[in-house]
């Protein structure tokens, strides 16, 4: 008989699992080297005790608003099936839980990845005993997901630390990652290699005083050179992989923009400053005022990858200053990476198509001033 497995205290805000015993792993691919590491899976066990002040709800929508990994149909399959437990007896998807209710639910989850290291060439513009800073190349996914197992920023940093470690906070899966880029924006990251540094450095975000500016290519020409979006965004109703203002669950959200170049009305280059770090934010405000980042298949214009006759290889966004504290020396560091070619080569063109010759603001790396009046009436601006 196989031992129990040790039970979990954890509170509401970061339920985790554990593996099981080792006997009583599922691993229907375990002997196939070539499996997709998506398909191999373990069965784990999650323990939860409802913290005080937990207000009463229905079993299977607290634990889908806890538990990433499943749907809230799949939680109600695993309740009716006897794999959800509330102080150790079978329960309905309906039962209210209250403060205090012990809840044990055992599934079969995605086996970790075991990540290898790989050459991939990495431009690095800072690096030291607790961090690292670099320029992300467009078409590199951040971390190991589906459809992306291999080539990731992850095995890059894995190759080139060698013998050095980097953060665990993140997971065996993302270890080091603070903050993502999308697969094709391109620009400044900052990776932790102590934990402590990535403590720090989330820390730093969650408070929003990291410095960030964003430079984009978009189409058509925001009403006023500056100003500020305000509108709050979550998965979309729909198409469940998007995020949109069309949403059940709307999160504020925030991005100040400025005009640094116009070509005619068509297109024009801005500078971004996000003030909350949604999902997809840039792409999501700037495609709700109407003005998409060129070359986003999934939130701009059907004919995404032209503007008139000119080719747009992605979507034309580029982080290029991030600025911290950083977490032992506190002194304060910025870093900028100049724009990508391809979307230099995009700027190039256009300005020999389409340049205005209206004259507009000089770019800069601080944020329009506050009060800026916003364009489309949803509130003032504000600071980075």
């Amino acid at each position: 008989m196989p031992q129990a497995c040790p039970a979990l205290v954890l509170s509401l805000e970061e339920p985790r699992t554990e593996v099981l015993p080792a006997e009583q792993h599922i691993l229907p691919f375990a002997q196939d080297d070539n499996a997709d590491p998506s398909s191999r899976r373990v069965e784990t066990q999650t323990e939860i005790i409802v913290s005080p002040g937990e207000n009463p709800k229905r079993l299977d929508h607290f634990l889908a608003s806890r538990d990433p990994d499943f749907s809230r149909t799949a939680l109600q399959r695993l309740i009716l099936d006897g794999h959800v437990t509330v102080d150790g007896h079978v329960t309905k998807p309906s039962h209210r839980i209250k403060p205090g209710d012990t809840i044990r639910l055992v599934a079969r989850r995605a086996e970790p990845l075991d990540i290898k290291p790989e050459p991939i060439p990495l431009e690095i513009l800072y690096e030291d005993d607790a961090l690292l800073v670099l320029n992300k190349q467009a078409g590199i996914v951040v971390h190991p997901a589906p459809g992306n197992w291999t080539g990731t920023l992850v095995n890059a940093l894995l190759h080139h630390l060698q013998e050095s470690a980097l953060s665990n906070v993140g997971g065996k899966e993302r270890p080091g990652l603070v903050h993502r880029l999308d697969k094709n924006t391109t620009g400044v990251m900052v990776v932790a290699k102590r934990d402590q540094a990535h403590a720090s450095l989330a820390n730093q975000f969650k408070r929003h005083t990291i410095k960030r500016v964003y430079e984009a290519v978009i189409w058509g020409v925001p009403k006023k050179r500056e100003g500020m979006i305000d509108l709050a965004i979550g998965r979309d109703t729909k198409a469940r992989k998007k995020f949109s203002v069309r949403t059940a669950k709307p999160k504020a959200s925030s991005t100040t923009y400025r005009v640094t170049e116009r070509f005619n009305q068509l297109a024009a280059r801005v500078d971004l400053f996000p003030q909350t770090g949604r999902t997809h934010q840039l792409r999501v405000h700037l495609s709700a005022i109407g003005c998409p980042i060129a070359g986003d298949p999934t939130y701009g214009r059907k004919k995404a990858d032209v503007i008139h006759d000119v080719a747009v290889p992605r979507v034309m966004l580029h982080a290029k200053v991030l600025g911290f504290i950083h977490p032992s020396t506190q002194e304060p560091m910025d870093f900028e990476a100049p724009m990508p070619a391809d979307m230099a080569d995009v700027v190039r063109q256009l300005r020999g198509k389409l340049h205005s010759p209206i004259a507009v603001a000089a770019p800069s790396h601080g944020a329009p001033g506050e009060g800026t009046e916003s364009p489309f009436g949803h509130g003032q601006n504000r600071g980075p």
